[in-house]
């Protein structure tokens, strides 16, 4: 076991996972049911999209080559209808948006830009193809819309349902094991006394495994006893993935990872320079990977949401598990000890201006909730001045 930089963690959880997992499952997902989940076909166009030269404005269709002034309305087309007929030299044919164009018409002069006197308009002369969307602008039959192993959000369903596909074939969820540990730990509907603390952490965990793809299983808590904390991990084992939080420190009653070793697990790090959460647990028992997560909530938090989510959606189906790291600028100085990638609550604002909050430490939820987003630092530099550029994460 060693530490580890966060760039080499990060790299680890992604070859390791990957190389091990294989082809997740696949089930079939009604579209009602398929948002967020990862697609494992690719979703082709079933037609040319538009099937038919289309108007991108209301207005007047007309040869562009034709007269400009007396020309005479000859019919309408709306959307949904087609024109019979077609539009000769010195003829217009009224049209709306997303109507077929009619034959021999090769432009949309838009309605406020047309002078009308009757059935006759005048207007400022079109170029070919002025306000028309040709055939199969968009795509053509057979061109893959949606590719696997896309994640599918609102407009990936729109296009699913666009090319008339009512259920997908989809990854299955990973199953997500999720394991508190410690006997200063009550349920969140208990009233702790002074010395103990509600289970914010497997509330927080499922949460995020949901966003991350995953569907969440709570264990019981794990109590500070060997046996106790064993029966329960090798319940975890039996999931996809094992995520624990506390027992990862060098404390007396941290014990998870010599239960962890008597089951045989294979250690890949177990901690890494970050803050918060360096005592930070990854390796693989049973065949199941685990993370033994710090029990501090803001640093349970923040190595599951830069470390262990890339874990969930590559077993989620994700080929390409992203951490989108932004560049914002800074109201304020920040100033650091170098040695660390640090991941600490602050506010995005409008502008792109990010604002550290003042925490009190890793137990500090109430900061952590007040936050939009993570600043990120990066390890060798101090500090930084009001208007320079640093790292962000959104939350």
């Amino acid at each position: 076991m060693s530490t580890v930089t966060f760039t080499d963690a990060r790299a680890c959880v992604l070859r390791e996972v990957r190389a091990a997992s294989g082809e997740p499952p696949t089930e079939i997902a009604a579209l009602a049911d398929a948002a967020d989940r990862v697609l494992a076909e690719d979703v082709a166009a079933d037609r040319d999209y538009p099937p038919l030269d289309r108007s991108m404005r209301d207005g007047f269709a007309v040869a562009s080559a034709g007269p400009v002034t007396g020309v005479r309305v000859i019919g309408e087309v709306r959307a949904g209808t087609i024109f019979e007929g077609a539009v000769g030299p010195g003829e217009a044919v009224e049209i709306m948006t997303g109507a077929p164009a009619p034959a021999g018409a090769d432009a949309v002069v838009m309605v406020e830009h047309v002078q009308r006197d009757g059935d006759r308009i005048a207007f400022p002369a079109p170029s070919a193809g002025q306000n028309i969307s040709p055939r199969a602008a968009e795509a053509r039959r057979g061109d893959v819309v949606v590719p696997r192993g896309r994640r599918l959000d609102y407009a990936s369903i729109a296009m699913a349902a666009t090319v008339g596909r009512a259920d997908l074939r989809v990854y299955r969820r990973p199953s997500v094991a999720i394991l508190a540990t410690g006997d200063e730990i009550v349920e969140a509907g208990q009233q702790p006394r002074d010395f103990e603390i509600r289970n914010s952490n497997a509330w927080s965990l499922a949460a995020q495994v949901t966003r991350a793809g995953g569907r969440p299983h709570l264990l019981p808590v794990a109590r500070d006893r060997y046996d106790h904390t064993r029966e329960l991990i090798e319940r975890g084992l039996a999931a996809d993935l094992l995520l624990l939080s506390g027992g990862v420190s060098a404390g007396k009653y941290d014990i998870v990872e010599t239960v962890l070793a008597d089951l045989g697990a294979e250690f890949h790090f177990d901690r890494v320079r970050i803050q918060p959460g360096q005592p930070l647990v990854f390796g693989r028992a049973r065949g199941t990977f685990f993370f033994g997560l710090p029990g501090n909530p803001t640093s349970t938090m923040v190595t599951f949401e830069v470390l262990a989510r890339a874990a969930v959606e590559l077993l989620a189906g994700m080929t390409e598990p992203t951490l989108a790291i932004a560049r914002a600028r800074l109201t304020a100085p920040f100033r650091q000890k170098p040695g660390l990638t640090r991941f600490l609550p602050a506010t995005l604002g409008p502008g792109g201006v990010l604002t550290p909050l003042r925490t009190s430490g890793s137990s500090d939820v109430v900061t952590l909730a007040r936050a939009n987003a993570y600043l990120v630092s990066e390890p060798d530099r101090e500090s930084w001045e009001a208007g320079d550029e640093i790292g962000v994460l959104l939350k």
